[in-house]
């Protein structure tokens, strides 16, 4: 039965894993996919207008 007792961790974690990857993948997309990107996009662009206005590198 000490086979049984060294398996289960192993086997909980992966499940718990497998779990979380299932989630993540099905909630990828969907109807708020364009607000996020738009978040992101919105957040990349002042990182590079503050970059640019810092001036050059030297």
């Amino acid at each position: 039965m000490d086979y049984v007792s060294a398996l289960v961790p192993p086997v909980v974690m992966a499940a718990f894993f497998i779990a979380l990857i299932v989630v993540i993948v099905k909630t990828q997309g969907g109807p708020n996919k364009a607000k996020e990107d738009a978040v992101v996009d919105a957040a990349l662009a002042r990182a590079e207008a503050a970059r640019q206005s810092d001036g050059p590198d030297a």
